[in-house]
């Protein structure tokens, strides 16, 4: 097999070894403990700052129980009027903390607060604020037996119907990586789109072809998802586990693999983070998913092309077909208002990837589709830069306002 071919199944990989890598370096310096777990995040992050903030939590149709988090109104406690709702959606192995790494001025949750908007922040499956489920427990198998397309069809349209109906107006969607896919799979098969303003997708991801990372390429070769679904037997995938400690001190062993600059190498050249914003985000993260998603993205973009998990021979009973249906996102409607904002040095969002989703959404109506391109921005500058108020949020605010 090409080299070439390794990079389709290495999204999920580049993600977990930067997250993991960062906690275990930087946490064995000493510089946080871990942070309590029964402290939610409104009491841990939000409330400190003087935010009103409520815990919400809603049942999936398969019965996990998701925690929402809610910032009605801004640091001045005005509510002035009816408030537009935003439901703000984390990437993989990542929570809602995600949005509130940085200080007021620079945190999209709290930027939307301070400008008017009712906030709402998701959290999937297995993170932290939605680590419960009717009858089962973590430490159960059947627990972790979901991918992505769990989320597609079950969280968000749990999360989306709490604020639909909470707040009794359509909502405004904002997903970064991860989110952005399940969000794009969501409306390509006619889900949510009823109930929703516009959607902006930060960083979108669908397609890899292009993704620009050595250590990825590289990480795909040594293990692939399916081998470490089928021999090692775990259902949780836990960045910081014994098992994929033990990867990764393989990878690194490698030479000319430097696993003090996973940031860079795995994601772009992010511009604009500063040391204290990474440090928080080495207190709360990385959260845990199920082996079988990041199976699934394995899968995902094996081939450049977004279908359901592909259960092997077990597609004909799954599905009635032999191989796993397509998420055609040709089928998104042309009239969903959409802001897509993508950076020039983006590994993993690449822009060429980027202009083949547009290709996707050719026909959509010129004046629904916003691109927002920015040069000197990578993948995590999106959610962690101390610039993306005035270079992403601001614009993404006037997006919103105009509808």
């Amino acid at each position: 097999m090409a080299l070439h071919s390794f990079s389709y199944c290495s999204l999920p990989f580049i993600i977990i070894f930067f997250f993991f890598f960062c906690f275990f370096f930087f946490h064995g310096e000493g510089a946080f403990s871990p942070s309590p777990e029964e402290v939610g995040i409104c009491e841990a992050v939000v409330r400190p700052y003087g935010y009103k903030c409520q815990e919400f939590e809603v049942t999936t149709e398969d019965g996990y129980i998701l925690g929402m988090q809610r910032i009605p109104v801004g640091r001045n406690g005005v509510i002035g009027g009816a408030r537009q709702p935003v439901l703000l959606q984390h990437g993989v192995l990542m929570d809602g903390m995600t949005w509130l790494l940085n200080s007021p001025e620079q945190s999209l949750a709290f930027v939307l607060a301070d400008n008017g908007f009712d906030v709402w922040i998701g959290n999937i499956r297995g993170t932290r604020s939605s680590y419960r489920h009717v009858s089962l427990t973590p430490s159960d198998r059947a627990y972790w037996a979901w991918s992505w397309d769990e989320l597609v069809v079950n969280d968000l349209p749990a999360m989306v119907d709490l604020v639909s109906k909470q707040t009794k107006q359509k909502l405004h969607y904002v997903g970064h990586s991860l989110g952005t896919l399940i969000a794009l799979a969501s409306f390509s098969e006619g889900r949510l789109v009823d109930k929703l303003r516009s959607a902006a997708l930060l960083c979108p991801i669908a397609y890899l072809d292009h993704m620009k990372t050595k250590l990825g390429i590289l990480a795909a070769k040594l293990f692939v998802g399916e081998i470490l679904s089928n021999l090692l037997g775990l259902a949780e995938f836990n960045p910081k586990g014994v098992e994929a400690s033990k990867w990764l001190n393989r990878l690194c062993s490698y030479p000319d693999v430097n696993c003090y600059d996973l940031l860079t190498a795995f994601t772009g050249n992010n511009c604009c983070l500063n040391g204290s914003t990474v440090q928080l985000f080495l207190e709360y993260e990385p959260q845990p998913t199920s082996t079988k998603n990041m199976v699934h993205l394995a899968q995902t973009f094996r081939n450049g092309v977004l279908t359901k998990y592909n259960y092997g021979a077990n597609n004909i009973q799954r599905y009635g077909q032999s191989t796993p249906p397509v998420y055609n996102l040709s089928n998104i409607p042309n009239s969903l208002p959409l802001y897509l904002s993508y950076g020039g040095r983006d590994s993993l969002s690449d822009t060429e990837d980027v202009e083949h989703l547009l290709h996707d959404l050719k026909l959509h109506d010129t004046d629904q589709l916003v691109l927002h391109y920015v040069q000197n921005y990578a993948h995590v500058d999106f959610i962690m830069g101390v610039s993306a108020k005035q270079v992403v949020y601001d614009s993404m605010m006037a997006f919103f306002r105009q509808l």
